[in-house]
């Protein structure tokens, strides 16, 4: 599990000297456009099943997962040049993989891009790169491919953290922290970038948990520029004050992630919402103690919390006692895109400084402090 506490900045507070601040956010998206209501019989058109019960629990997990619209890189075209992906136990890791590492990279471009545009200052002013996928494997990594892509200087310095999960994109904020604040002068991009086609398959009984996957995922990319000591013409949105990571001793099957032949197979247990919410607490109050914050109001506090679906907000909502609003950026991150793993934290970013904005210029007070959690494979 993956956590940072981060103190609001950009609304007229001075960032605390060397400490590593987000400096501007960017998203990048396939251009396929996916309405959850017409999911179902698109999935089984294309993968020609006309199996009813497994049609109708399909239909069942889309009621429950509250996705509305997810944006996925898979397509007519794909599934003409592929059409192994709809057979079962055809498609190679090989087919696989030239789709998700080409798709990832063009993804993770846009969205570097976009956020390079936002952050206002030259491209050559990147120092690093920390960049974060589970959708592709290769030599050498999606790093090197995204930073000639971008036209990066050759001395850019490239870190890669692949097949983290949903974690992924709060452990490349742990790692660019300490890249920023241990490197004066330095601009790291982070990047992410997901698609599951590594895991695309038709529908099988043996496997329920495929079908949660097609009900819940959807693909994209995220980035965000990360520095310590912004300049004037930077305009920092959050500080990254306090990261810590913390994994759960047996836990390493509850989210079980194997790459086969057939790509990516994923099991999850359906104890994880439960586990989280015996735990959730705990973690928070070290993550809060350890910057002198000892109130168990957690309302208090602002959260970006990745949503791994609605079972999860559900539970932590409950468990810390969280008015409906704290989760509302989660959620509408989960409505718009699905559960894009790594990227999805960027998504709920976002929303949140969207909605700060709105109760700013209501008159209302933003809290300083909030957290970000997300919660990944390890458990």
């Amino acid at each position: 599990m993956g956590f940072e506490n981060i103190k609001l900045n950009g609304m007229g507070k001075k960032p605390t000297p060397g400490k590593a601040t987000v400096l501007s956010l960017g998203k990048g998206f396939p251009h396929t456009l996916v309405m959850q209501e017409f999911l179902v019989d698109g999935y089984f058109r294309n993968t020609n099943c006309d199996d009813p019960e497994l049609k109708q629990k399909l239909t069942r997990l889309c009621k429950t997962t509250t996705v509305k619209t997810r944006y996925v890189v898979m397509s007519d075209e794909i599934l003409k040049k592929c059409p192994e992906l709809a057979m079962a136990g055809q498609a190679t890791v090989k087919q696989r993989l030239d789709i998700c590492n080409d798709a990832v990279t063009e993804m993770a471009i846009d969205a570097s891009k976009a956020c390079i545009s936002d952050w206002g200052r030259p491209i050559s002013d990147i120092t690093h790169l920390v960049y974060v996928s589970s959708s592709e494997a290769r030599l050498p990594g999606g790093d090197l491919y995204l930073a000639k892509g971008l036209g990066l200087s050759p001395e850019t310095n490239r870190v890669m953290l692949y097949f983290s999960g949903c974690s992924g994109g709060v452990a490349g904020f742990r790692v660019a922290k300490d890249i920023a604040e241990n490197n004066p002068g330095s601009r790291v991009l982070l990047a992410t970038s997901e698609t599951t086609i590594i895991g695309f398959k038709p529908p099988n009984p043996d496997r329920p948990y495929d079908l949660v996957g097609v009900a819940l995922f959807g693909d994209g990319a995220g980035a965000m520029i990360i520095g310590s000591d912004p300049n004037s013409s930077e305009n920092p949105l959050f500080e990254l004050h306090t990261a810590i990571q913390h994994f759960l001793p047996d836990t390493e099957k509850i989210i079980d992630g194997r790459l086969t032949e057939e790509g990516i197979s994923f099991t999850l247990d359906r104890a994880l919402p439960q586990i989280i919410e015996d735990n959730i607490e705990a973690f928070c109050d070290k993550l809060m103690s350890s910057v002198g914050l000892t109130s168990k109001d957690y309302n208090d506090m602002f959260w970006a919390v990745h949503p791994g679906g609605p079972a999860i907000l559900n539970r932590l909502e409950k468990r810390l006692d969280l008015s409906p609003d704290k989760l509302s950026a989660s959620r509408r991150a989960l409505t718009d895109y699905g559960n894009a793993s790594s990227n999805t934290i960027v998504y709920v970013m976002e929303y949140m400084i969207e909605e700060g904005l709105k109760r700013k210029n209501g008159d209302k007070n933003d809290n300083d402090w909030g957290l970000i959690l997300a919660f990944g494979p390890g458990l």
